[in-house]
């Protein structure tokens, strides 16, 4: 249909010569209408639902410090190599950027695990991915819940059949290896589930000692450090973690949208040696083990990467390459306690009572009497163009969450989160004297 009315601009100015040169005249101004063409296009279209207006008109987008838990602000090296042109997910360069990344990864969990690659998702798709390929239906799993991601994770293993036993904390603490032993000895799981930071509380969790405790019970650790990944001190070979996956938007500074994972050799033989198919051929290993370079095998086509999101990982990870782990983990300690000690100044108390179990990428305040979270948060947003957020889980309406990961970690944005903080106190007191 759309094509005749395109070609019909002729044939109605032959129509027109028939009733004379003002019609003529009448009908050559109205063809030259944008408007009288889009909107006779439309009358003679076959389509029911016409392009919608605001997709006419440009994209706009307002500039914020994202200063939440995440994701963050795009580093301008970052943001360059996601504008570059997008080559075939399975040109010969592509697989040479993977096996850089997958080398960066490597560096990034401190491993040597050959099973290193990047999920095609977020972080949440690595952790179904970590559940969906180590666990079978039936099989037993220890969750520690202390915070959103242990009952996500407990949430998931539901959905997979799985036998779920939790170890419960409230958020802010953490399990003692006493604690994870007792579980370990009653229910004698496949595997075992820690989040190492755990965003929605702002809780680092030890883990040393924990990949041996699990082994001497012939289990695997798992492991989350999507929200602290580069910001604490990992070490995925010497703390004996069997899994370890993240995400691309924290402490890397890419978009979201790609999560690295990697498998111990324990880990990949319990995968490789399943009774039944994984439950998702999406997030099946074997498959993204070949597609990954990781089986010696050659690739073949699984699905369509994310080749821009691979772009700007391979980015994100040269930096941290560059200016080194270490590095990292100081220059995020040193800005966080700067941001701690300014909110101490200004009345405020910080959620996670140790000092020593604070996550260094994420901030937790507890939200001070007479005040409505809410109201801080909008406030900041509003007046000062800064994201902090509320609580997750089951730490909402009990915390303010404050970001410094990567590119965001700096003294400036601490002192402007402060002011802004500030400022909302004094603008926002929900209950006046």
């Amino acid at each position: 249909m759309r094509r005749t009315v395109v070609c019909s601009g002729s044939l109605l100015r032959q129509v027109a010569r028939s009733v004379g040169t003002g019609g003529l005249s009448s009908i050559d101004s109205q063809l030259s209408s944008p408007w009288w063409c889009s909107r006779f296009v439309r009358a003679m279209s076959s389509l029911s639902v016409p392009p919608p207006a605001v997709l006419q008109q440009p994209l706009n987008l307002p500039e914020r410090l994202l200063l939440g838990p995440g994701p963050t602000n795009i580093p301008p090296r970052i943001m360059s190599a996601g504008g570059r042109q997008v080559l075939g997910h399975m040109h010969k360069e592509v697989f040479q950027l993977m096996d850089e990344i997958k080398q960066g990864i490597q560096y990034a969990f401190q491993t040597k695990n050959e099973l290193t690659l990047a999920i095609s998702g977020s972080g949440h798709c690595a952790m179904e991915a970590a559940f969906f390929n180590a666990v079978e239906h039936s099989e037993k799993v220890l969750v520690c819940v202390n915070g959103i991601w242990g009952e996500r994770a407990a949430d998931i293993c539901e959905r997979i059949g799985a036998q779920v036993y939790r170890l419960i904390k409230p958020p802010g603490e953490h399990f003692t290896l006493k604690e994870l032993e007792k579980g370990l000895e009653d229910h004698k799981p496949v595997l075992l589930f820690v989040t190492h930071g755990e965003s929605s509380s702002g809780l680092v969790h030890p883990l040393d000692g924990v990949g041996e405790l699990c082994h001497r019970y012939n289990c695997l650790l798992l492991v989350d450090s999507v929200a602290s990944l580069g910001g604490a001190p990992l070490y995925m070979d010497k703390q004996g973690i069997d899994i370890l996956y993240s995400g691309s938007q924290k402490v890397l500074n890419a978009p979201p949208g790609t999560a690295p994972i990697s498998f111990s050799e324990r880990a990949r033989n319990k995968i490789f040696s399943r009774k039944t198919k994984v439950p998702s051929l999406y997030l099946d290993m074997a498959w993204l083990a070949n597609y990954w370079g990781c089986d010696g095998k050659p690739r073949i086509y699984h699905h369509t990467g994310p080749v821009i999101g691979f772009y700007t990982l391979r980015e994100s990870l040269a930096i941290l390459c560059e200016k080194g782990l270490e590095h990292y983990w100081k220059m995020h300690q040193e800005h966080t306690l700067y941001l701690h000690e300014g909110l101490e100044k200004l009345g405020l108390k910080l959620f996670v009572k140790d000092k020593n179990l604070r996550l260094p990428t994420v901030t937790t305040v507890a939200v001070p009497d007479g005040y409505d979270w809410k109201d801080i948060t909008e406030y900041v947003m509003k007046h000062h163009g800064i994201e902090i957020t509320g609580g997750l889980g089951p730490s909402v309406g009990k915390v303010l969450r404050i970001g410094l990961m990567g590119y965001n970690s700096t003294k400036n944005n601490v002192e402007r989160v402060l002011t802004a903080v500030k400022d909302a106190l004094q603008h926002c007191k929900k209950n006046k004297m």
